[in-house]
């Protein structure tokens, strides 16, 4: 089905929102779902954390393939197959997961195999379609789609459980994924030049403000100036510290909510989306903040470390302020707090690829976001093991506290937002 009225740019951007957003509804929906999956096939918590890990073993071991071949080949082919293989292992979970535990996990590993290429691709085509004056914006609109699926799959998974039971949930946002495709094909292009439907003055607008040559050329790629670019390593570890407590919150949440808080499954998913809502928001007030900033004359390093310190430093010390409360509207409060400032990072590390090697940023997605998954594998399994063996959740968020102030103290003395790679 093909989209008119807008211009191109924008169409992609549209459609690669669409992906991250379905990414996450297919993502985020297990969060709420182990919570009867847990009941009815009788898993400890740390059983549940090692199921809610899985996903980000696939997750992370294709993040840099992915990125290589997006930035190499264009983020068309790579979108198209990993849509349609997340999409298929989705629906696959309630079988793999009525069979045996294993094959699950199996499952889930596989599922996080197509959503590694999820962001390498749209990163590789937004270094080609976004001019440089609107690329936090931009950013910041494709990575909407993360709280806004977030959201999305905690509000409507819950109910769609206690309606349907919980295996009707995969299939339902399973099917997402192919509908996505009716409109993703006909419309999808690697770049302006080589797309029939773009305006001429479109065109000339791209290609007159961005970094990134557009086509199909192919660039050389410097591993080593990437590799040992110390603002590389600053954007990877703090791509890691990030996500920590991001990961963490996604999965863990709903059972946080429902645990300490006592509140039922629909309220705990519904609860936990509120967060989520905050962070949404955030993440286009502060794109707006920044690109106005950069906009008046303020320089894109100054921009980067502040909107990655302040949202870091503050998301950590809200975190720090649940772990001293057991009032449920207060700790919901809080979170919203938290996850409302982390919504400052976006416009922080979140761009910074692009800041860094326009030409290629969906290599360096790739890259950090590698390290950037080791959270998801490390951190949600770890919550579970504290969870169990102390029966709360306060040593999880202080470790993750902790996280971020290190992320803060990296990202002030090694990150900038100057290009280091043509």
């Amino acid at each position: 089905m093909k989209i008119t009225g807008i211009p191109r740019r924008y169409q992609l951007l549209l459609l690669c929102f669409c992906a991250a957003f379905i990414s996450y509804i297919d993502r985020v929906n297990i969060s709420v779902a182990t919570i009867a999956m847990q009941e009815s096939l009788g898993w400890s918590d740390s059983v549940k954390g090692y199921v809610l890990s899985s996903f980000f073993i696939g997750y992370m071991l294709l993040q840099a393939p992915a990125g290589y071949i997006a930035s190499r080949y264009g983020g068309k082919v790579v979108l198209t197959v990993a849509v349609a293989w997340w999409s298929l292992f989705t629906i696959l979970t309630p079988l793999a997961a009525i069979v045996s535990l294993p094959l699950l996990i199996i499952t889930r590993i596989a599922m996080g195999l197509g959503e590694a290429a999820m962001f390498p691709g749209a990163y590789a085509l937004l270094g080609r379609w976004i001019p440089v004056p609107e690329r936090s914006r931009s950013v910041a609109l494709l990575l909407s789609g993360v709280p806004i699926g977030t959201v999305f799959a905690l509000i409507v998974t819950g109910w769609i459980i206690t309606e349907f039971g919980w295996p009707s949930v995969f299939y339902v946002f399973g099917g997402a994924g192919l509908i996505w495709m009716v409109f993703w094909l006909p419309n999808a292009s690697d770049g302006p030049e080589l797309d029939p439907k773009i305006s001429d003055s479109e065109k000339d607008y791209i290609v007159q403000n961005s970094e990134t040559p557009t086509g199909n050329k192919r660039f050389y790629t410097p591993w080593k100036l990437i590799l040992t670019a110390p603002a590389v390593w600053a954007l990877i570890i703090n791509h890691f510290c990030s996500n920590w407590s991001f990961y963490i919150l996604l999965a863990w949440l709903p059972s946080y909510f429902k645990q300490v808080q006592g509140f039922s499954i629909t309220y705990a998913g519904l609860f936990s989306a509120a967060p989520w809502l905050i962070n949404f928001l955030m993440i286009n007030i502060a794109s707006w903040i920044a690109d106005t900033m950069i906009e008046r004359g303020r320089s894109v390093t100054f921009v980067r470390k502040l909107m990655q310190s302040f949202g870091l430093g503050v998301s950590g010390v809200f975190l720090l302020l649940v772990t001293v409360t057991s009032d449920g509207l207060t700790s919901v409060i809080l979170m919203c707090a938290a996850l409302g400032a982390h919504g400052f990072t976006w416009s922080g590390f979140g761009p910074n690829h692009l800041d860094l090697a326009p030409r290629h940023a969906g290599l360096l997605l790739g890259i950090t976001n590698t390290a950037g998954t080791l959270p998801g594998v490390i951190g949600i399994a770890v919550t579970g093991l504290l969870v169990e063996a102390t029966g709360a959740f306060t040593s999880a968020f202080i470790l993750a506290a902790c996280i971020n102030f290190i992320g803060v103290l990296v990202w002030l003395f090694w990150g900038t937002g100057r290009k280091i790679v043509d």
